[in-house]
């Protein structure tokens, strides 16, 4: 099996809590998420979102 030529990837990530729900004591995010090669920066409040961009852009 012949190996593959994989760039280096790199991504940025800003956690900030934003609130917290009074009742529940729940936080609620703002995360950042920058992808340093192709400089492109996006704001989510998930951590699942977070997952979604980084695997769009690893193409996975």
């Amino acid at each position: 099996m012949e190996d593959t030529f994989q760039p280096i990837t790199s991504f940025v990530i800003r956690c900030t809590c934003v609130d917290v729900q009074e009742i529940t004591g729940e936080k609620v995010w703002r995360i950042k998420v920058k992808h340093v090669q192709g400089e492109e920066e996006i704001a989510v409040q998930s951590l699942d979102d977070m997952m979604v961009y980084m695997k769009r852009v690893l193409g996975e």
